[in-house]
């Protein structure tokens, strides 16, 4: 089968692999229909993220038809159309029953301490090959598929497989509920999911900040008060619009890849600090990326410092960001100077996707505006390098599988 596939930083390549088998009682192997690139697929092709194996398939997102199933599979057959949860739970260790399927006990087999498992990611999340590929194993079905309705689209429900329940689950870390002044800090898929997450769970005001004019034009069209951090200040624009109290509640939906601002009165104001952190979080990575492509973003912790101090005394961030293990970066002085709460974590998708799938089948909700881009799974290196670029227009980019 053709399956997008690592081999090693700011090479991929679509590839001839081996199709999938039942491996456990719990599998089931699906036939993808559309997968998806994502940002954190890009800090893997990067080298911001360590610990890719050369040879896995990439890709954690993924809609597809139930071909074969396990032996304890009871509740999907063939034939069943499903999205795939990008964050897997065993669904029966005392986690998974709290609805804390991203600490699952058992679907990581390298043990309980091990952290989220996931497709397509790093070999400490898991050794289960990613969903941009024709076929996918999905290991304890009963938990990591949701059955589709017929009225929901391909673009509707690939946003569910990861981008909606992230979005949504950083505005629960961070709290956001009535009356409530919210930050979403990155306008990328998932920020587009916070802004409107935001709102769901109550939120008076969202303001959205990003460097890229598309994107914040997405985020007003969600209702989002935008702020462009190559013209203004941020943090110095966000106590203007809120009285000088700073905002309740603020979502960190960048990760390691921030970019720092290029132009207007934040340009060059944190550069050595964030070249410094840059260096110690990837030591041996080139910052000047490949012939133009696979650029690494110029400020890790950018997005964490501007959230921090433009938060209200005792505000809350929730960081939905991925950052890897060799971060050690964080304004932890401001955030005691003014009793602010940190959560952040990897989202309990199995948790959310069905609420979110019944709003989206409603028609309460549709998500399906934020996938931009559609290409054949065959041309998904192209699809990648604009991506990577951040090139206008490409904002959430589908792969048609089969």
């Amino acid at each position: 089968m053709k399956a997008v596939v690592y081999h090693g930083i700011g090479d991929i390549r679509v590839d001839d692999v081996p199709e999938p088998r039942i491996e456990q009682p719990t599998d089931a192997i699906v036939r993808i229909t559309t997968a998806a690139i994502c940002g954190t697929d890009l800090h893997f092709v990067r080298g911001t993220m360590s610990g890719m194996k050369p040879g896995k398939v990439l890709g954690h997102e993924g809609v597809g038809v139930v071909e074969e199933v396990g032996t304890q599979i009871h509740s999907f057959k063939p034939g069943d159309r499903v999205v795939i949860s990008a964050v897997l739970g065993c669904g029966s260790c005392g986690y998974c029953r709290r609805g804390l399927f991203a600490q699952c006990d058992n679907a990581n087999p390298y043990g309980p301490r091990s952290g989220t498992a996931s497709f397509g990611s790093p070999e400490a999340q898991g050794p289960f090959n990613g969903l941009q590929a024709e076929y996918a194993r999905v290991p304890f079905a009963h938990t990591n598929l949701v059955r589709l309705p017929e009225n929901v689209t391909e673009a509707q429900a690939i946003t569910l497989s990861d981008i909606y329940p992230t979005g949504y689950f950083g505005a629960v870390l961070a709290d956001a509920s009535d009356g409530k002044i919210v930050t979403v800090w990155g306008c990328g898929p998932v920020g587009q999911f916070a802004v409107l997450s935001a709102y769901q769970r109550g939120a008076s005001r969202v303001i959205a900040i990003d460097g890229h004019a598309d994107r914040l034009e997405h985020a007003r069209r969600r209702g989002a008060e935008v702020i462009n951090f190559n013209e203004v200040d941020p943090v110095v624009a966000i106590m203007e619009l809120t009285d000088g109290i700073g905002a309740d509640c603020a979502i960190d939906a960048v990760g390691v890849d921030g970019e720092s601002p290029k132009s207007g009165p934040a340009a060059g104001r944190d550069d050595e600090r964030n070249a410094e952190d840059q260096r110690t979080i990837s030591p041996n990575l080139d910052s000047r990326g490949q012939d133009g492509h696979w650029k690494p973003g110029d400020a890790p912790s950018q997005a964490q410092t501007w959230a921090a101090e433009s938060l209200a005394k005792v505000g809350t961030l929730g960081i939905v960001g991925v950052y890897p293990p060799t971060d050690r970066f964080f304004p932890i002085g401001t955030t005691m100077a003014r009793n602010l709460t940190v959560r952040a974590g990897n989202g309990n998708h199995p948790r959310y996707i069905p609420k979110l799938l019944d709003m989206v089948a409603s028609g309460q909700v549709r998500p399906e505006d934020v996938v931009t881009e559609h290409e054949p799974l065959t041309d998904a290196i192209g699809a990648y390098r604009e991506f990577d670029l951040r090139s206008p227009g490409w904002l959430k980019v589908a792969l048609q599988a089969t």
